[in-house]
């Protein structure tokens, strides 16, 4: 299942779109969990972005708690 939309972090919007599963992936899932692919964004720029393994680690605050936030929800 596709989620996409917009966190507010540290007065930052974020965008971020998620494809998630409902049963955990060893091979494909964040730290063996249900999210195969992760993008986030802050001003247009790709600051995060997981597609079955990273391409883009988070690297700045916002996107590190972004990526937590997400990894709550959906992983």
């Amino acid at each position: 299942m596709w989620e996409q939309g917009t966190l507010l972090v540290n007065g930052t919007t974020v965008r971020y779109c998620v494809k998630h599963y409902p049963e955990p992936s060893e091979t494909y899932g964040i730290d063996v969990g249900r999210i195969s692919i992760m993008e986030i964004r802050i001003d247009r720029r790709v600051t995060l972005n997981y597609s079955r393994g990273w391409n883009i680690e988070p690297e700045d605050e916002t996107s590190q708690l972004a990526y937590m936030l997400l990894l709550r929800k959906y992983n």
